[in-house]
């Protein structure tokens, strides 16, 4: 047992202060979660578009058979809603009783309030919290204490937390079960990462996390009220210091990467055995997330294809004027596009290589694509099912109007259609492969080495003991 770890009360119940990160589209299910929870922690269930099975027990296939993107939309919804019951069920059963079952939403993801409140009616007495980010999840307390679920909040600041508290979660201040504070540097998947903040400046994340617990204390929060240290967790022992502290209050730790090699993680094997491949920075920070979110992949073909996607880019003008003094004469029906000489000379070379077809992006730029590419964009936008709150790369939005009111990106992607595949055995280098940027200890960590995939259970009692 590593020194000064002990367990934590946490909804009523005694569990280890070592949370499972839940992880998107279908990279943690009921088999990691509720063999998280029965190894003593709190597992996490991914209510992001969850998997359902059939009488067999193969996943069914989330086809949407409807024209528009508003009944898309609505069978997305349903299917977020089954899936997640059926996980939430088989999780609670494999846990037997130890531990704590979360599920994992993300404020930012089409029909969010309405799908949480699908799983928690159907599920009463088998969630013990819900974690939310990706957002900011004002209501969040409001649902919890409709169903007596304890709440924990995804922030990457404390003046996040403070504008959360002050406007909702005081109201509700007895369910809240922890705060998880997520390194906007080091964490997968989305994170916080604030336009005052430079992706390419790491900040230390103590004194952060000093500043969210004085936040809290500011309103009353008991110090025995966790923070939950997530993202760059890899060995308890880097964060000897953080334990038993008395500046920091009660830490706990969440594991985003390290379950996803795991003999109960469902993710398929190539993706298991490309994370034991990754070097140092292979992972990239980056912005080509539909939602708008600065988010950190593998910087594989697929993420490589979209920076170089970028790279190809002008600016333009309706009107000639300034430095717009040339009409561009590729990429392009019609003389309406004016472009600046240099920028003529990129289109010309752009165009010579094969990427002949110009697609206009909301900030008045041109982004060149083959003609195969601009199809598959166009495609992709067409099928869009909604699964964002709003979405940049089809215009969708979930209210309203049903639309952002700006042009689509084709600088972004169907993020949907990507998590989707990789999570059921497609190209783990041609879709996009969330991963912490400490994913590299899995080639250099002792405990995997000749291939070694330990069970849910071997990881948790690896961890206990500071490796």
């Amino acid at each position: 047992m590593f020194r000064g770890l002990k367990p934590i009360i946490y909804h009523g119940r005694e569990v280890w202060p070592l949370v499972e990160g839940g992880k998107g589209v279908s990279a943690t299910n009921h088999a990691s979660a509720g063999a998280w929870a029965a190894a003593g922690g709190i597992g996490t269930v991914s209510a992001v578009n969850a998997d359902s099975y059939d009488p067999t027990g193969k996943i069914i296939p989330q086809v949407f058979l409807t024209k528009t993107r508003r009944e898309r939309h609505e069978e997305l919804i349903e299917y977020g809603i089954r899936g997640a019951v059926e996980q939430v069920k088989r999780a609670y059963d494999i846990a037997g009783g130890k531990g704590a079952i979360n599920i994992n939403v993300l404020w930012e993801m089409g029909g969010a309030q309405q799908i949480l409140h699908g799983i928690l009616e159907k599920t009463k007495g088998m969630v013990h919290g819900v974690t939310c980010g990706a957002g900011m999840p004002y209501k969040l307390s409001e649902i919890a204490a409709q169903y007596g679920v304890s709440y924990l909040p995804i922030v990457s600041s404390g003046r996040a937390f403070r504008a959360l508290w002050k406007r909702a979660y005081s109201k509700v201040a007895n369910l809240l079960a922890a705060v998880v504070y997520e390194d906007p540097w080091l964490a997968g998947g989305h994170n916080g990462l604030s336009n005052a903040e430079d992706p390419l400046k790491p900040e230390d994340p103590y004194p952060r996390v000093k500043a969210l617990r004085d936040v809290m204390r500011e309103g009353g929060i008991p110090d025995s009220t966790p923070i939950v240290m997530a993202g760059g967790v890899w060995y308890l022992r880097d964060w000897n210091d953080w334990i038993d502290n008395p500046e920091l209050g009660q830490i706990a730790f969440q594991f985003g990467t390290r379950p996803l090699l795991t003999q109960e993680s469902p993710i398929p094997q190539a993706w298991k055995d490309r994370l034991m491949t990754l070097e140092p920075g292979d992972v990239l920070l980056h912005r080509f997330s539909p939602t708008g979110f600065y988010s950190s992949a593998v910087r594989n073909p697929f993420l490589r294809n979209l920076e170089a996607r970028s790279a190809r880019q002008i600016a333009y003008s309706r009107d000639e004027g300034g430095d717009f003094t040339h009409q561009l004469d590729v990429g392009v029906k019609g003389k309406s596009f004016w472009v600046s000489r240099d920028d003529l000379m990129r289109a010309r070379e752009y165009f010579g290589a094969g990427f002949t077809e110009a697609l206009r992006t909301p900030d008045d730029t041109l982004v060149f694509v083959t003609p195969e590419e601009r199809k598959l964009i166009q495609k992709d936008q067409a099928d869009c099912m909604g699964c964002l709150s709003h979405c940049a790369f089809s215009s969708w939005k979930d209210h309203d109007d049903y639309t952002t009111g700006y042009l689509a990106d084709p600088r972004s992607f169907c993020i949907q259609k990507t998590l989707q595949a990789i999570a059921h055995d497609g190209d783990v280098e041609q879709n996009l492969m969330f991963a912490g940027h400490n994913a590299y200890n899995f080639k250099k960590d002792p405990f995997y080495s000749n291939g070694f995939v330990p069970t849910v259970k071997q990881l948790v009692d690896r961890i206990l003991t500071g490796d």
